[in-house]
């Protein structure tokens, strides 16, 4: 199984330093969350079933019907290459590993393009080109017009594209979940979550865009209740939740701005909102000074990549102020 961001228990027996101590910046998870309210007992007592408003909801915040409510997007991402004809896949590399893991168990072959543009993805002549937008964990991002017309290029030759938003919903305007398998772009596949920008990562709430046969073959196959009904009555009301979504936006734009800026004197780097990496000769080293400072942040070994979440309140920025100070590579 791959390792993930978050795993915090692990790093505080590592480094010997208490649970409550550590500054978690790993995950790129929204670290203000959306709140949950107490929920209706039923939600807890009876088994979860369509028709209890989720669907309207998402169809009412992403802008498309076209939708299949997952455990997280986690569970499609896994499942959906079992369900398509085995080819290649190129893939925008580096990205969010669990993908090109679930490519290649499910048989296809796999083109990882490090670094490349995406109109090379297309040029590369597979069935599917799958990216992140923005990806994880480079912050790169795409514009809307240009995955338009990439998914465009490829339903020329039959092709399909495949792209992951977890991490979209701060810069609305990448995002292209609207039109997936639209008469526009009817081979267009999206993936979105409310782990990252909602903070309900523990919920296991996402969401699949795609044509009717495969939605309905997705759903087949992950069997009846895959989203719990406690998960579907608090998505429901934080996809509802206009307001806060619009003061989260300027939360998170004004913490990322203000996390690459901290950042940037250290080397290059991007920041997609909820996280910001850093490119850097030495993320290794970087990586094991914050952690011995009970920071914890995201290496993507062997890359020289360091990704850093939001800190979620002023003492945090400070200790992570205070910790980049300090460093001095050699």
């Amino acid at each position: 199984m791959l390792e993930h961001g978050g795993r915090l228990r692990d790093a505080a027996a590592r480094y010997d330093i208490p649970l409550g101590d550590w500054l978690d910046l790993s995950t790129g998870i929204n670290p203000d969350a959306w709140q949950v309210p107490a929920l209706p007992a039923d939600c807890w007592q009876r088994l979860p079933e369509a028709g209890d408003g989720l669907e309207d909801a998402a169809t009412a915040y992403y802008g498309n019907p076209n939708l299949l409510p997952v455990a997280g997007s986690q569970a499609a991402i896994q499942l959906l290459p079992a369900l398509l004809p085995r080819a290649a896949c190129a893939c925008l590399a580096p990205l969010y590993a669990e993908h090109p893991q679930a490519w290649q168990r499910a048989g296809h072959k796999l083109r990882l393009l490090q670094g490349a543009p995406l109109a090379r993805a297309v040029n590369a002549m597979t069935p599917y080109v799958l990216l992140c937008n923005p990806n994880n964990p480079t912050a790169d991002r795409h514009p809307q017009d240009a995955v338009l017309a990439a998914a465009a290029q490829l339903k020329k030759r039959g092709g399909w594209l495949i792209v992951d938003e977890a991490f979209v919903d701060p810069l609305p305007e990448l995002s292209v979940a609207a039109l997936a398998s639209s008469a526009e772009a009817p081979n267009l596949i999206v993936f979105r979550s409310l782990g990252k920008f909602f903070g309900l990562a523990g919920a296991r709430v996402g969401f699949l865009f795609a044509a009717a046969d495969l939605r309905e073959r997705m759903a087949e196959a992950l069997g009846p209740w895959t989203v719990s009904g406690p998960a579907r009555a608090a998505a429901r009301l934080a996809l509802s939740d206009t307001a806060w979504q619009q003061a989260a936006r300027r939360r998170v734009a004004a913490g990322g701005e203000r996390l690459a800026a901290l950042l940037a004197p250290l080397g290059e780097t991007r920041h997609a909102g909820l996280f910001a990496t850093l490119r850097h000769d030495a993320a290794a080293e970087l990586h094991e000074h914050l952690a011995r400072r009970a920071i914890l942040t995201r290496h993507y070994a062997p890359h020289p990549l360091l990704r850093f979440g939001l800190p979620g309140d002023e003492a945090g920025w400070a200790k992570l102020t205070a910790a980049l100070a300090a460093w001095n590579p050699a």
